[in-house]
């Protein structure tokens, strides 16, 4: 019997990845990859080693879930050192849950390698802090998208008053209706909001911010779209002085440029 591990391949940057994550790619015999994986991580792979796609984009899916979790136990009964390869941390919307869960109905043996999650590593490299000692207490990790109907889904009510700082993953499809439903629940207006594209990764990062009565408009002049993390509260006023990465990323490029 095999073994199979869960990695978390961190948030694009793949020097954010773990030395244990690196260890797990040296040594499977299959690798799953997800869509969001940096593919230098797979350098670290040896070469006999097989690689599936398990891209998913929204409406479209290479392979279903129930799909990886089948090859995940197929591969694993044949004897095999199976990684999971998953975009941040595979417990934080990275359905790493259920896929352990198929193994354990199967009794395989598998570990979790955590990872660097884009909710926290997108801010960071977008200079807004997710908590802060004058401004933000507690943040929430959401997702903006569900299997079911996200209106039922997600108790906006409570997380307006409740919590300082909403981190929100895949939601830019649904963004209208995010900033509709907290206004409703009582966040101003003026309340202010930040999309992290492509965070972390060095020439595609983009950062836009505005309030929830205005961001949607920035967002459809500015084509921001798929993969971007959303921050929304006080703490979003921070990018415009802590925004490292990006200047960082523009001055290097233009040392280039120059060249």
């Amino acid at each position: 019997m095999g073994k199979v591990y869960l990695v978390g391949a961190g948030p694009g940057d793949p020097e954010l990845v773990t030395i244990k994550a690196i260890k797990a790619i040296q040594k499977a015999d299959v690798i799953l990859y997800d869509r969001l994986v940096n593919k230098e991580l797979l350098e670290y792979a040896k070469a006999e080693v097989n690689i599936i796609y398990c891209g998913k984009l929204p409406n479209y899916h290479t392979l279903k879930q129930e799909t990886i979790n089948s090859f995940l136990v197929k591969f694993a009964k044949k004897g095999k050192v199976v990684v999971r390869l998953k975009g941040g941390d595979p417990f934080v919307f990275g359905r790493g849950g259920e896929e352990a869960e198929a193994l354990v109905e199967n009794n395989i043996d598998f570990e979790i390698i955590p990872g660097v999650t884009s909710g926290i590593a997108a801010a960071s490299y977008a200079g807004i802090p997710v908590t802060h000692r004058d401004y933000s207490a507690s943040v929430a990790f959401i997702t903006g998208h569900r299997q079911d109907e996200p209106r039922k889904a997600i108790k906006w009510e409570q997380l307006t008053t409740a919590v300082d700082t909403l981190v929100i993953y895949m939601g830019v499809k649904n963004l209208p209706y995010i900033c509709e439903s907290l206004m409703e629940h009582g966040k101003s207006k003026d309340t202010p909001i930040a999309l992290v594209n492509w965070g972390t990764y060095a020439e595609q990062q983009r950062t836009v911010s505005g309030t929830l009565d205005t961001i949607v408009n920035i967002v459809n002049k500015e084509k921001v779209g798929n993969p971007s993390i959303i921050i929304v509260g006080e703490i979003v006023r921070f990018h415009e002085k802590l925004n490292w990465f990006e200047k960082l990323a523009f001055t290097q490029y233009a040392c280039v440029e120059e060249a």
